[in-house]
């Protein structure tokens, strides 16, 4: 699989690509459904961690984000 790439939706999901694991709290594997695959960064997706696209109904806005 390839390398592990995570790219940031304007004001909607985290887009992963790649060779990623994904741990609950507790580290137990979470399925994951499909390649890519999209986290929620709204807080709003009835699926979570995973996006619903709710962020499109609750008018979610981001920053983009700062590389340092």
């Amino acid at each position: 699989m390839p390398e592990a790439k995570i790219k940031v939706i304007k004001d909607g999901p985290y887009e992963v690509h790649g060779d990623v694991e994904l741990l609950d709290s507790r580290r137990n594997p979470i399925p994951i459904p499909e390649r890519p695959f999209y986290l929620c960064r709204c807080g709003h997706s009835a699926n979570k961690p995973f996006c619903d696209g709710s962020h499109q109904e609750k008018g979610f806005r981001a920053e983009d984000p700062k590389v340092s």
